[in-house]
């Protein structure tokens, strides 16, 4: 066992975990921050994204070691005071969701695509989210979302 610090959602957390401990089960088994979803264990859906020190990752590729003294955010820490993230919002008001398995992990990763681009067109958006899997749409009322959230983040 190893002990791991790091801060997630703006609180210091501290546990013991064996040293082959993925982010994504210290996020959910350690914290119990169960929005991080486990898709698919082989970083293939996205579903595990959050943000390690403002960069994206899926916390299934990432050893909890890895994020020692790192400042995590998960999709329960965007929210502030009450008020939904910009792209929280654009997703509920675009109907970006169905089942809202990949939501999490596909907002994480929204997100990063604004940080990034922050007047993303269609094709760059599609091309970026490549990496997260939703069975439930199309990705059509994704995409509006993330452009719509583009727009209010100031791009």
């Amino acid at each position: 066992m190893t002990t791991v610090s790091m801060t997630v959602n703006g609180r210091k957390v501290s546990a013991d975990v064996a040293p082959n401990t993925l982010l994504v089960q210290f996020i959910r088994e350690n914290l119990r921050l169960t929005g991080t979803h486990v898709g698919c264990d082989t970083s293939q859906c996205g579903a595990c994204t959050v943000h390690v020190n403002g960069d994206t990752v899926k916390s299934c590729t990432m050893l909890a070691v890895q994020a020692e003294g790192a400042e995590v955010t998960t999709i329960e820490g965007l929210a502030k005071n009450g008020e939904l993230h910009p792209m929280q919002a654009a997703f509920r008001e675009n109907h970006g969701l169905q089942c809202g398995f990949c939501t999490p992990g596909m907002i994480m990763s929204a997100i990063g695509i604004v940080n990034r681009h922050p007047n993303p067109s269609e094709e760059t958006i599609r091309t970026e989210l490549e990496g997260n899997i939703c069975r439930c749409t199309g990705y059509h009322n994704i995409v509006r979302s993330v452009k719509a959230a583009a727009e209010i983040m100031g791009g």
